[in-house]
Order: C-alpha cells, then sequence, then structure tokens
C-alpha cells in the first residue's frame, strides 16, 4: 500500500441562528477535544450555511463543519458525546476514510484576502485594457458627422449620375 492510510472523516452540522464568532468558538472546542482524547487533526473546514435535505429540530439551515483527523478510533466515541451533548450541534456523522491524507488547507481568512489582491489586480488590469481598447475605437470608428458627410456625397453622386 502505497501512501494509502486510513483516517476519519467527522461532518457535524450547527446551528444556523449561531453567530459566526461562535461558530469558530465550537471549531476550535471540538479540534482541542479531539487532541485531548488522542486524535491528531488532519483538516478542519467551515463549510457555511446551508439548506437541509429535511427540517431537523425545527431549523430548515445548518452550518456544516468537515474535521479530517488521525487516531486508534477511541477517541471518536468521546467526541461524539461532546456533540450528542451540546445543543448547538443538529448533527454528526463520523466516516472511515482509505486513501491518500488530506493537505491541510490555510486559514479561509488569508485566501480569501489573497484572493480580493488577485481580483483587484485582475479587474485593474482588464480596466486598463478596456480603457485602450476604446481609445482604439475612437481612432478607428467615424463619428456621426463624418457618416452623414460621406453619405450626403455619395447620395449627390447618385443623382449627378441620373
Amino acid at each position: 500500500m502505497t501512501n494509502q492510510q486510513s483516517y476519519y472523516e467527522t461532518m457535524y452540522i450547527l446551528r444556523p441562528d449561531i453567530a459566526e464568532d461562535e461558530v469558530s468558538n465550537y471549531i476550535d472546542k471540538y479540534n482541542k477535544l479531539l487532541e485531548e482524547y488522542g486524535g491528531n487533526i488532519l483538516d478542519s473546514q467551515m463549510r457555511g450555511k446551508r439548506r437541509l435535505a429535511y427540517p431537523i429540530a425545527k431549523h430548515r439551515e445548518g452550518i456544516y463543519v468537515q474535521l479530517s483527523h488521525q487516531g486508534d478510533g477511541q477517541h471518536i466515541f468521546k467526541i461524539e458525546k461532546a456533540m450528542r451533548l451540546s445543543e448547538d450541534v443538529i448533527r454528526y456523522m463520523t466516516v472511515k476514510q482509505e486513501g491518500p491524507l488530506p493537505a491541510p488547507r490555510t486559514s479561509s481568512k488569508n485566501i480569501s484576502q489573497s484572493q480580493n489582491k488577485e481580483n483587484d489586480e485582475n479587474t485593474d488590469s482588464k480596466n486598463n485594457i478596456e480603457n485602450k481598447d476604446n481609445s482604439v475605437e475612437k481612432k478607428t470608428n467615424p463619428t456621426n458627422e463624418e457618416l452623414t458627410s460621406e453619405k450626403e456625397a455619395s447620395e449627390s453622386q447618385t443623382n449627378q449620375e441620373t
């Protein structure tokens, strides 16, 4: 088995009415609990608020969090017990995965900031290109006055021929 390892993936859904800073507190709480119980966190991601397939505890939406981790398997029961006792976790599920380990992602704040910078740079360069294109169009496209004078000249020429 080359590079094929087993790890666990836990997806849990938090109530949709939780504030964003509290969501990050819950993510940190479960990550710390997992490490205390002997697990090794590979990746932790907040997937955002999404519509549920069916209502759960009168909620139609939920905040999804995905947690990839390794361990001996004994830590799963303990972390799921903590989730079961929490009123803010409306669903959870842990699945054993086989395959290459997931690469840890950088925080979404760092990604969004760098993407915003790239988008700003791309927008600026597109605006510069569009401005150049507009100036080229102005030079190559005749004005309305030039068009009307050419049209009058061609009409007078046809009138003279007949």
